[in-house]
């Protein structure tokens, strides 16, 4: 009720601070005339002045006289002063309405579609609402106020980075990501979401900055493809475009069949004209229905295939064995995926960590050694 009280004596005050000089009537103030006829008497006095004088004859003294004395008569029979007109009735009642209508139009539109009714929320309120009822701003906030409370939660930081880089706020995002490495450690995931901030903050520019990020992602886990993606980027960037188309390249042929990496490699190697030569493309041949299934898959094999023949010349490529049986797993062929797995660890050394990190990856896929 208070508020309402005080919000009325406020929109009152505003008004009569409108109202009250328009309605008052404006004070007779001098005409133009009057400033003429001071000029006019001004001059009949310099005139006498000069006839005492001698400077000047008594009949042109006598003409000047009556030519000034005319000029005074007709400002005099016109009022040597007039009073301003004060706004007619009229004129008030329209400006009356015109400033009593905002606030009650306003006033009137918040208790048709505002909520008057509801109790005042602080932030404090808002941020103890259930999650599941807040907004982003309000979640965003909650978290805030936990990390000012506890700054060495790690893993606050690290959700929060994120969401900060969705919102836009990659200044906040940076400082996200770095508090959540020196907390947490580096990881691949981390130092690109960093990169990825300070490319944003600096306005989509990868910077050196953002580059050194990826590098170090790509040391953390080698191979790792939005980290090579984003340096082959920087290089388009830089105007380096054939090391750039380089980079898409060896990248692509290195992804497995089912990468979700395929399509935008492909997308940024076309759009840097490191295209194959005229003719359909393999989306545009499969949309036209020109090859058959048999042929399709025939296709796909034969790619695996070539893999396969790459890791049997350089047996050394963990993710390359990994992307063996995977791909063999796509296709079905789980025996080809088993065999594909026991030459991976005969090459890479059956004792080795990295033999131990392609069992651990074939069995999530469903393939183990066999008996």
């Amino acid at each position: 009720m208070l508020f309402w009280i005080l919000a009325a004596l406020l929109t009152l005050g505003a008004c009569l601070a409108i109202l009250l000089p328009a309605a008052r009537a404006r004070q007779a103030v001098p005409a133009d005339s009057e400033f003429d006829l001071t000029v006019y008497r001004d001059q009949l006095a310099e005139l006498e002045r000069d006839v005492a004088r001698g400077v000047i004859g008594r009949e042109e003294a006598e003409q000047a006289r009556a030519e000034i004395g005319r000029r005074i008569l007709r400002l005099e029979g016109e009022g040597a002063a007039v009073s301003r007109s004060a706004p007619s009735s009229l004129g008030r009642t329209l400006a009356t309405m015109a400033v009593l209508s905002i606030p009650l139009a306003s006033w009137g539109i918040y208790a048709a579609t505002g909520s008057p009714h509801l109790p005042g929320q602080p932030l404090a309120a808002r941020l103890d609402k259930n999650p599941s009822d807040s907004s982003i701003e309000e979640l965003v906030a909650r978290a805030e106020a936990h990390l000012r409370e506890n700054p060495g939660d790690g893993r606050g930081w690290e959700v929060l980075a994120p969401i900060y880089y969705r919102m836009g706020r990659s200044p906040e995002a940076v400082n996200a990501y770095r508090n959540a490495m020196k907390l947490l450690g580096e990881t691949a995931q981390r130092e690109i979401g960093l990169g990825e901030a300070i490319a944003a903050a600096a306005g989509g520019t990868i910077t050196t900055d953002a580059q050194e990020a990826f590098e170090r992602a790509l040391a953390l886990e080698p191979g790792h493809p939005r980290a090579r993606f984003l340096l082959a980027a920087a290089l388009a960037q830089e105007g380096r475009d054939s090391e750039a188309a380089a980079a898409l390249s060896a990248l692509e042929h290195d992804l497995p069949v089912d990468s979700p990496w395929l399509q935008p490699v492909a997308r940024a190697l076309a759009d840097l004209g490191a295209t194959k030569p005229p003719g359909p493309t393999q989306d545009d041949v499969e949309a036209a229905g020109l090859i058959s299934d048999k042929e399709r898959a025939e296709m796909v094999d034969e790619m695996v295939a070539g893999l396969d023949r790459r890791l049997r010349e350089a047996p050394d490529d963990v993710e390359g064995w990994q992307r063996l049986v995977r791909s063999y797993v796509v296709l079905g062929r789980h025996d080809a995926a088993a065999d594909a797995l026991a030459r991976g660890v005969e090459a890479l050394g059956a004792e080795s960590e990295a033999a131990a990190g392609l069992l651990a990856f074939a069995a999530e896929s469903g393939v183990t050694l066999k008996e």
